[in-house]
């Protein structure tokens, strides 16, 4: 369930390369979550796959663990388990590196300047310079190295776009064939889009801390009542991170909000403001500004998003068959011990 004050706060993780991101998809789809064990240190003497002659190293190895644990700490791998993962791992890292190697055969314009937007691009991602060093530290890896990765990735990236998805084409029969195999999936629940006014208070708040909460909550409403600007008040007054929004908490259905807030907000109709709402979080003032009725949204609406879906789909399907044909002439020697 979404809290209210933590909604617009998320866990960024950073995805700085192709290799990195193949290695996060292919281990959340392939089965429970698990934690790698750390690579033993021989292991960090040499490579783990040496492709058509270049050395992909065992750090790479080590950093696609630690990303591992990061985005998914559940239970420990046994040794057959971890054998396992290394092997796949290992050989995305392979299928990584001759993408690459294909992709740099192509000429890309601007791809210094390319490169510093994507790094900015990340580090917006984050609150602070800090933090965003902080988490490339956290997977051993410097801002030099960094760039060289995120290098790698536009050069794979531009050769999939040029060279493999033209060629893919999404028609409309199969969109709508995948729309009536899966109407299920456009079935939208009825949703309200609100705003909120929030006096927070702390979880060991006194009993006259709480007093203060409410009364000023109080004079917040009464101050709408006379006509103050809602979005104006929150930005003022809200503790919580959306005043800068103006309250604003987008669309949300129900069982997305604690109860109290949640039945206050659909209670509402458009435009309607709420009494104070008391939750665990604080005194809440809410603002209904939208509603939608349960429906299941038609073809014409989310036909984009399902060819976008679909192209998506058979362009993995491309990129595994061209793998397929090029390690039939590529030298690839598998390492790991």
């Amino acid at each position: 369930m979404r809290t209210l004050c933590h909604i617009t706060c998320r866990s960024l993780t950073l995805i700085t390369a192709f290799s990195l991101f193949v290695i996060s998809a292919s281990a959340a789809e392939s089965g429970p979550k698990t934690t790698p064990a750390p690579v033993a240190d021989a292991l960090l003497r040499g490579p783990v796959a040496r492709v058509n002659g270049t050395d992909i190293p065992a750090a790479e190895l080590k950093r696609a663990h630690k990303i591992l644990e990061a985005s998914q700490p559940v239970r420990q791998l046994s040794a057959d388990e971890q054998k396992e993962l290394d092997t796949r791992v290992v050989d995305q890292l392979v299928s990584a590196e001759l993408l690459y190697q294909a992709g740099s055969k192509l000429e890309i314009k601007d791809l210094d300047k390319q490169v510093d937007a994507k790094i900015v691009q990340s580090k917006g991602r984050f609150a602070s310079e800090a933090e965003f060093a902080k988490a490339i530290q956290a997977i051993d890896m410097t801002e030099k190295e960094l760039r060289e990765y995120t290098r790698r990735d536009l050069i794979i990236s531009n050769f999939v776009t040029s060279t493999i998805a033209p060629k893919i084409a999404i028609s409309e029969e199969e969109s709508k064939k995948f729309y009536d195999q899966n109407m299920d999936k456009f079935r939208q629940e009825e949703r309200v889009r609100a705003s909120h006014i929030l006096c927070g208070i702390d979880t060991k708040a006194s009993a006259e801390e709480k007093k203060k909460a409410r009364e000023k909550a109080e004079k917040l409403r009464k101050e709408l009542a006379k006509g103050a600007d809602f979005a104006t008040l929150a930005k003022e007054n809200s503790s919580c991170p959306s005043s800068k929004q103006g309250g604003d908490l987008g669309f949300f259905g129900k069982g997305q909000m604690v109860p109290p807030f949640e039945q206050a907000a659909f209670a509402l109709k458009p435009g309607e403001i709420s009494d104070v709402v008391e939750t665990q979080f604080g005194y809440h003032i809410i603002k209904q500004t939208e509603k939608t009725k349960a429906e299941t949204v038609p073809f014409s609406t989310v036909r984009p998003r399902i060819e976008d879906y679909l192209k998506n789909q058979k362009i993995n399907a491309a990129v595994g068959d061209f793998l397929t044909e090029l390690r039939k002439t590529a030298k690839v020697e598998i390492l790991l011990k």
